[in-house]
């Protein structure tokens, strides 16, 4: 996101909250349909946005989340960004992906 429309968004429409990550939610004043902006904390990763953000920033629910809703549960994760492309990103011990030695022959012409 460019500095122009991080400001527009910051002057010109409605802080709502911030997530447990520092994201920043935001909505449109004076507009008949109003349209919800996030403004990431760090990278802009569509993964790191809690569930219960994410159902408001899609219209699923007008109810803004409350801090106790991102209260996590004992069998919950924390969260992780997507890691596809890094060399942390998950690998099976069958398959060890790009990083490791492969399980099948290539086929080369004879």
């Amino acid at each position: 996101m460019n500095f122009f429309t991080k400001f527009q968004i910051t002057f010109f429409c409605k802080n709502i909250g911030i997530d447990s990550f520092g994201n920043k939610y935001y909505e449109q004043n004076n507009v008949s349909k109003k349209k919800r902006f996030v403004i990431y904390n760090g990278i802009e990763e569509a993964s790191k946005i809690p569930a219960q953000w994410h159902r408001w920033l899609h219209y699923s629910s007008d109810e803004i989340p409350s801090e106790f809703e991102n209260v996590q549960n004992v069998w919950q994760k924390s969260h992780l960004p997507n890691l596809t492309g890094t060399k942390f990103l998950y690998s099976p011990k069958k398959y060890k992906g790009y990083y490791g030695k492969k399980h099948y022959q290539t086929w080369s012409p004879k």
